[in-house]
């Protein structure tokens, strides 16, 4: 016989419960688990198979550059094909779970407003930061594109870091989160739990060496910041839109000279696995990111 169970008695994350009550309807842990395994499937076969078709019909050496994101148009496809993780949690919900995938994003209304109004805020922050005397990373970036190139290309690439992030925030904060919701009353689990495996999908020793568990780290905190913000908010609108502006912060303002950084204004002094030049400002990325989060929940206040 089919259990359910009852809802968390109201508190700050009630408005979680209009993410959380769908899943109730197919809760079993062995869907979530299968729905995983759908997701990885789908994300990767028709990444694959995008790939192929680029191969054929788009040859050139361009195509070398898929893995590493290292020309704009390799990472327009690299971002792009994360919208197959969108795909595979669409799948997942309406196979296993009996739901739609606009029952896992949020109700679009509420969504659009406060994904607006947190970017708002966001953006006011952003020229704050601006503000302030001026600061430098104790070596010159590098410039990377063309200002004309960069701009020309800007449409695109927001689209594609809005793809990119919003598909992660369906998977992470969505899907998973809310299957767990579904299941455990405890915040404890159904957050600290898909933060973890995203910590884990940023861990990276190949690339950033010894810095590579600290920036898992920084990972599995914004993934904690964001449950935190999606339960409050009631759809993943300002989750969606704090990860968008870190993204494109990351990715097509100031990238790492390692990788990533097709689409990039400016290239960083330091490489990842940099520990000396890298670590203090992670700290102030750290920093950065826990003051975004502070902006996005007082967006979101009632």
């Amino acid at each position: 016989m089919q259990q359910h169970r009852r809802p968390p008695p109201g508190g700050s994350y009630r408005a979680h419960e209009a993410l959380v009550r769908p899943a109730r309807v197919q809760p079993q842990l062995w869907r979530l688990l299968l729905g995983v395994a759908l997701v990885t499937l789908v994300s990767l076969t028709a990444t694959v198979g995008l790939q192929m078709l680029l191969v054929a019909v788009a040859p050139g050496a361009w195509l070398a550059e898929l893995s590493q994101g290292s020309s704009p148009g390799a990472m327009l496809v690299m971002l792009g094909s994360f919208g197959f993780l969108a795909l595979g949690v669409a799948l997942a919900a309406r196979l296993l779970h009996r739901r739609g995938l606009i029952s896992v994003i949020g109700a679009l209304p509420p969504l659009v407003w406060q994904f607006s109004r947190v970017s708002l805020y966001l953006l006011g922050l952003s020229l704050l930061l601006l503000l302030l005397p001026p600061y430098d990373m104790g070596a010159p970036m590098e410039p990377n594109l063309r200002f004309g190139h960069w701009l020309a290309l800007l449409p695109l690439s927001l689209l594609a870091v809005l793809v990119q992030t919003g598909s992660e925030e369906i998977v992470f904060r969505g899907y998973i989160q809310q299957a767990l919701a579904a299941r455990f009353r405890h915040p404890a689990v159904w957050i600290l739990l898909p933060s973890g495996l995203f910590a884990l999908g940023h861990y990276l020793p190949a690339e950033a060496g010894d810095n590579a568990l600290l920036i898992a780290l920084w990972a599995g905190v914004f993934g904690v910041l964001m449950a935190d913000l999606t339960a409050r908010a009631g759809t993943l609108g300002p989750a969606m839109a704090v990860h968008f502006f870190n993204n494109v912060a990351a990715l097509l303002l100031f990238a790492s000279p390692s990788s990533l950084n097709g689409l990039a204004l400016y290239l960083l002094p330091y490489e990842l696995a940099d520990v000396q030049g890298l670590r203090p400002w992670m700290a102030v990325d750290f920093a950065t990111m826990v003051v975004s989060w502070l902006a996005a929940r007082l967006a979101i206040r009632r």
